[in-house]
């Protein structure tokens, strides 16, 4: 009998960290904000309540027979499907993969609550945290990651400083650009300004490559980013587009959705619950086969279906 794993998913390719062992501490689209770009659909449940979604022990305890049974990665990430730091013992999770494995550990995460001192000590362990910065401007701030009405934006911008000053480890800060939202001259000569005042190791752009919440969030070219990247100091990483390369079981992977799609139109959520995958992983697949034209998505009462592109494929016998 195959065993069976609830809150840690991979190895999956990374674009920034190679083999990555996920961990998903939080529930599907639990989050302090509701990202206009968000890959996974609208936050179902916003909210800036720290509370133990998931046990821990449990947590470690996959974290332990999925090393075991390999093969082995080059991180283990605390990312997934929801905003890590809201679990109130990450710190404890963080601590008891430490003590399992040598494996650097490396948390992604918005960054609204790190003006919470014991949140900002949660992470201190980490080997790599990398926050988000969407925003020079608490106007543009509310439009594109439009936060819980209890995170302002001098607060959150001041908590990624105080971390930043706090934490000994690699630091990488990720913004999201949106065209004709937050990449206007003003906005980014803002966010230049930010980021010298949080001092990251790295800063790495990104930009809409797969479906986004709202159809409103467009992607910059791929020029206008470099000429961006080149006004931040130290100079910026453009990250968007870069896509490793799929293993044969995530090929396999994306086989068995194109199937199941054909046969009818499918929500993300009911793909993810159909193969027991990880919502995160599912918009990696959904996002390949957008791009080589087999499938493609409709919206309808605010959900975003996927089914077979009638262009591209020949129905199959059932």
């Amino acid at each position: 009998m195959e065993e069976q794993f609830h809150y840690v998913f991979g190895p999956v390719p990374s674009r920034r960290l190679g083999r990555s062992l996920g961990i998903d501490l939080i529930p599907f689209k639990t989050c302090t904000y509701d990202c206009i770009y968000c890959q996974l659909g609208q936050t179902t449940a916003k909210t800036v309540e720290r509370k133990t979604y998931v046990p821990v022990n449990v947590v470690l305890d996959e974290v332990k027979r999925r090393l075991e049974r390999g093969p082995r990665p080059d991180y283990i990430t605390l990312s997934g499907s929801g905003e890590p730091t809201l679990h109130s013992e990450i710190g404890e999770a963080i601590q008891g993969i430490k003590a399992i494995t040598e494996i650097p550990l490396a948390v992604l995460t918005n960054g609204s609550l790190l003006w919470m001192e014991d949140v900002r000590k949660a992470l201190l362990n980490a080997d790599l945290v990398v926050p988000s910065l969407d925003a020079g401007t608490s106007k543009a701030f509310r439009h594109i990651n439009r936060p819980h009405e209890a995170i302002d934006f001098d607060r959150m911008v001041d908590g990624l400083v105080a971390f930043s000053q706090e934490y000994s480890g690699e630091l990488w800060l990720e913004i999201f650009f949106v065209e004709g939202i937050n990449d206007t001259d003003e906005e980014i000569s803002h966010m230049v300004d930010l980021s010298k005042r949080i001092k990251p190791n790295r800063i790495q752009l990104n930009t809409v490559t797969r479906p986004p919440a709202e159809d409103m969030s467009q992607p910059l070219g791929k020029e206008k980013l470099e000429q961006i990247a080149k006004r931040f100091d130290p100079q910026a990483e453009v990250i968007a587009d870069i896509a490793p390369e799929m293993t044969d079981t995530q090929r396999g992977c994306m086989d068995d959705i194109l199937a199941m799609v054909r046969r009818r139109p499918c929500t993300l959520e009911d793909i993810s619950e159909a193969f027991s995958l990880n919502p995160s992983d599912v918009v990696k697949y959904l996002h390949e086969l957008e791009r080589k034209g087999s499938i493609e998505s409709k919206s309808v009462d605010g959900k975003t279906y996927f089914a077979a592109n009638p262009h591209r494929n020949i129905p199959r016998d059932s």
